[in-house]
């Protein structure tokens, strides 16, 4: 009875329109008349718990870091290193893109950001290069999503907080399966485009690779003081979030001299405004999360999944189908703070490493941005590259197969994902 006032509070909410972070106060509420303990002053108390956490310090620096990035000419070099080593060869514009969001994942964090940067630069290149453009803005949109993946990750932060799972583990973790899903990418890229007559770009010179690479050095440094820091413990991922933003203000400001004073105050603004809403979803998906203990929801979840404790790789399939299907209908952010407190104890009760977990489940909250009908980076690709919704939706089928692929490929060989784990924390 408790689940279905859960589900039944949640979806009812959101078939009403409400907002997810309101939606999920009400399931609140209804959870907290169901067991008789509705106490407006809980309710307010887990609200600012949700949100008085120093870890979640981490998403308004690596916001503002990658609003940083896209005003003061960081993502833009990235974008034209990739150019110079691979746009001379056929397809050479789609793996670009691929090269630019494995590069970008390492800056920002943030799928949506990615996939509007490299909408805006690369979209009208590959069209005018007589790329299908429906192909084209489904690539760029499947390339962002490996932008939760690889660190430093908002989701990974999110996830880490929720679940009580160590930050630091997770970012490590993801560096490897975040790469193996840009060679997904890669792949299926070049099948596709194997019988295109696509004219290749200028070759390039040594000197101009040497010249981008150059300019670019600033850009990516970046990634590597943040891996280094954190694989060495010099900086938590919160002070690696800080170090991200004031790096990316100085390279700015001070040596690419493309960020002015009076772009500060919209910058900051915008990362304000995007901070307030993944906040705010935090601090209402805690009270629901309070609830779900209190009203010993997991323990009923691992009653219902009984018959595939005995086996964690049929455990995983179920739990990635459930995770698919929720995503299909909401956005990453509420996905992983309803989710964790409910599927955690169930990982735990089954043995599975909870970063190994971890990594499967914020690589499945990814792909569920360019999943129909919701599909949050999907509505920014159409929305920044001027195309209808449907066919940026076709163009990225074959792309979303290809990392799904991969998704269940790690399912079924952990080692996969836990062996570079290892080779990156030891």
């Amino acid at each position: 009875m408790t689940i279905a006032i859960f589900l039944g509070a949640l979806l009812g909410a959101m078939a009403l329109g409400i907002p997810i972070a309101f939606a999920l106060l009400a399931t609140g509420v209804a959870l907290m008349w169901h067991l008789e303990l509705f106490d407006a002053q809980i309710l307010a108390q887990n609200v600012i718990n949700g949100a008085d956490s120093f870890p979640l310090l981490a998403i308004p620096f690596f916001m503002l870091a990658g609003e940083i990035m896209n005003v003061g000419g960081l993502s833009r070099r990235i974008v034209n290193l990739a150019l110079t080593l691979v746009g001379p060869v056929k397809g050479g514009l789609g793996y670009v893109t691929i090269m630019a969001a494995v590069l970008l994942s390492a800056l920002s964090g943030s799928a949506v950001a990615d996939a509007a940067a490299l909408t805006a630069l690369l979209l009208p290149m590959m069209v005018q290069a007589g790329h299908d453009k429906a192909r084209s803005g489904g690539l760029i949109a499947a390339s962002g999503v490996i932008g939760p993946v690889i660190p430093p990750s908002i989701g990974f932060v999110i996830f880490g907080v929720a679940a009580n799972v160590s930050i630091s583990k997770l970012f490590l973790a993801g560096i490897a399966p975040g790469l193996m899903l840009g060679a997904a990418l890669w792949c299926t890229w070049w099948w596709l485009g194997r019988y295109e007559k696509i004219a290749t770009g200028p070759r390039t010179s040594r000197a101009q690779v040497l010249k981008a690479l150059r300019e670019s050095t600033w850009a990516l440094m970046l990634p590597a003081i943040i891996l280094v820091g954190l694989r060495l413990g010099v900086f938590t991922p919160t002070e690696a979030a800080v170090v991200a933003a004031v790096y990316a203000l100085f390279v700015s400001t001070v040596v690419y001299r493309e960020l002015k004073l009076r772009q500060l105050h919209a910058i900051f603004v915008m990362a304000a405004k995007t901070t307030s809403v993944i906040m705010l979803l935090i601090a209402a998906a805690m009270v629901s999360a309070w609830l779900i203990t209190v009203a010993e929801l997991p323990g009923k979840v691992i009653a219902l999944l009984e018959p595939f404790m005995g086996n964690p790789t049929l455990l995983l399939m179920a739990i990635m189908v459930l995770v698919m299907i929720v995503g299909t209908a909401m956005d990453m952010t509420p996905t992983i703070l309803i989710l964790t407190p409910v599927l955690m104890p169930v990982v735990k009760a089954a043995g599975i490493d909870p970063v190994y977990f971890g990594v499967l489940f914020i690589i499945n909250n990814a792909i569920g941005l360019i999943t129909p009908p919701v599909g949050t980076v999907l509505n920014v690709v159409a929305g920044v590259g001027r195309m209808r919704m449907d066919d940026v939706t076709r163009g990225v089928l074959p792309f979303m197969a290809a990392q799904l692929a991969v998704m269940f490929l790690l399912v079924l060989f952990p080692a996969l994902v836990t062996t570079p784990a290892r080779w990156f924390s030891d």
